[in-house]
């Protein structure tokens, strides 16, 4: 099969190098000096679970370039997503399919959902991903991946190889059972679920807390987690997103004590956003927090917790890492 690894950064790149080891027909879509890297010397895998690999994959900014994709892997970051749903016609045919891996509430969240097809603006502001990448055409996935990219062309795989998913409907279609087969011959875990959406509530459940709380305070998952002050606040923004969650109608299955225990479990690891932070890069939280935010206004919802952590950590990207 054609994957299209649309942002090949760190968990994109991870799976570009799996997919590629079994087999799989593999194109990159990067840009700048991680696209140079990629062309120069290839794609460097740093795992401890996979081992080191190196692939001299094909690596393009020009989606034309590629061309129509069995899947595109969209590994970029939400922020991205809106500019870059405008290059995908060139990989798109009737029978593409498109996955989703950002953090946070995906665009094609109330797709097939009745009564309530209203675009959610925090992370599909005017509708600009839908009119670009059809819903109908998306598959969900959770990335449970712990990954960074310390240089361009170089990624550090630390820990995770799970990838959950699931078709938005709950069907267990072939495209759906074909994606999970290729992954697993990857060495990727990919329970397909019938209700991905109660899996993406439980990984913003974390997301929302762990993210901005460790950039706020510079701390790892460990540090963070244990610290008794770390974790009244980690539980405060968890409740909240259980109360979004439940006005969703779904009803978040996992106690914060076992998510938080999750997290503690995965050690030292610096969070995405804390390494945005550092590196100066663009952070997530309209996807992480403006997005539940944007749904508890629509429903009525206080979260107080979620509104200040989500002002102080925009505060903190304004004045970037001075301290």
């Amino acid at each position: 099969m054609k994957f299209t690894i649309f942002g090949a950064g760190a968990i994109g790149g991870v799976l570009a190098s799996r997919l590629a080891d079994a087999g799989h027909d593999v194109h990159l879509i990067a840009r700048g000096a991680n696209l140079k890297a990629l062309r120069a010397e290839g794609l460097l895998v740093r795992s401890r679970v996979f081992g080191e690999r190196r692939h001299k994959l094909p690596a393009s900014a020009d989606p034309a370039e590629v061309g129509p994709s069995d899947y595109v892997i969209l590994a970029m970051k939400a922020g991205s997503l809106p500019g870059a749903a405008r290059d995908v016609a060139s990989l798109r045919r009737a029978d593409t399919t498109f996955v989703s891996l950002q953090n946070g509430m995906p665009w094609w969240y109330f797709h097939g959902i009745d009564g309530d097809e209203q675009p959610i603006e925090a992370v599909d502001p005017g509708g600009t991903v839908t009119r670009n990448i059809p819903p109908e055409q998306c598959l969900g996935a959770i990335a449970y991946i712990s990954s960074s990219m310390p240089t361009p062309g170089v990624v550090e795989h630390t820990s995770g190889a799970r990838l959950p998913i699931g078709e938005p409907s709950g069907k267990r279609t072939r495209r759906c059972l074909q994606l999970a087969a290729a992954l697993r011959s990857a060495g990727i875990k990919a329970p397909v679920r019938a209700n991905i959406r109660h899996e993406l509530w439980v990984k913003l459940m974390g997301n929302a807390a762990f993210n901005p709380l460790s950039a706020l305070t510079r701390t790892t998952l460990s540090e963070l987690t244990a610290s008794p002050h770390g974790v009244r606040v980690i539980a405060s923004i968890m409740d909240e997103v259980r109360e979004v969650a439940a006005a969703a109608g779904v009803q978040i299955a996992l106690s914060n004590e076992r998510r938080i225990a999750g997290a503690r479990a995965v050690g030292s690891h610096k969070t995405s956003m804390l390494q945005d932070l550092e590196r100066g890069r663009q952070h997530e939280l309209d996807a992480l927090l403006g997005a539940v935010i944007e749904l508890a206004d629509r429903w009525h919802v206080a979260v107080p917790a979620i509104r200040a952590v989500d002002g102080a950590t925009r505060v903190a990207f304004e004045h970037g890492t001075r301290r």
